[in-house]
């Protein structure tokens, strides 16, 4: 079986954004939210999932930026790993910054979204779930985790930003590659 890749574009800007995501996503709130969720909730913010405000062992905001590239997978991810649960890696080269990630949904990812917000943080979001008013457009404002998810990263200080390139997979894995600045 052959695998499809599609070009996501990387939307770059200037300007950060600090109101888009204007209702941090609390972990009471989030356990409220994911006792009762769907079975596509689930998967979308479940264990192992870029997106779980549990992914680095304990809750953090997907909203808030995170420095990943710091980490080293393998160490922070090693609990979801022995029981196979992991979906996410990422790594570091000479040449630049990877991140691979499963996007969570059923197919057809085309409403995956990744911005490059001032050179400083790496944003990946997209829909799970439709709103139902006019109002489509606005669900990053609201209580966001009930229509999208988000995963906000920060840029390492040598990343060349403006060359990052995302590719879809199979519409199901996304594969961000970030160079970094020529030393020479």
């Amino acid at each position: 079986m052959a695998s499809s890749k599609k070009l996501v574009d990387v939307q770059t800007n200037d300007d950060e954004s600090p109101h888009k995501w204007c209702v941090s996503l609390g972990e009471d709130v989030f356990k409220r939210f994911f006792s009762q969720a769907s079975p596509i909730a689930v998967k979308v913010f479940g264990d192992g999932s870029l997106f779980s405000p549990m992914l680095f062992g304990k809750f953090f905001d997907p909203s808030d930026a995170f420095p990943l590239w710091e980490f080293e997978s393998d160490i922070l991810l090693s609990h979801l790993r022995s029981i196979g649960q992991s979906t996410v890696d990422w790594s570091q080269t000479d040449e630049g910054y990877m991140l691979k990630a499963e996007i969570p949904g059923s197919g057809k990812n085309d409403n995956i979204q990744v911005h490059v917000d001032n050179g400083k943080v790496v944003e990946i979001c997209g829909q799970w779930k439709q709103q139902r008013d006019s109002k489509a457009n606005e669900w990053k404002c609201g209580h966001w985790w009930e229509y999208g998810y988000v995963r906000r990263l920060e840029m390492p200080e040598d990343a060349d930003w403006k060359h990052t390139e995302a590719h879809i997979y199979n519409d199901i894995f996304l594969e961000i590659k970030i160079p970094k600045f020529d030393v020479a």
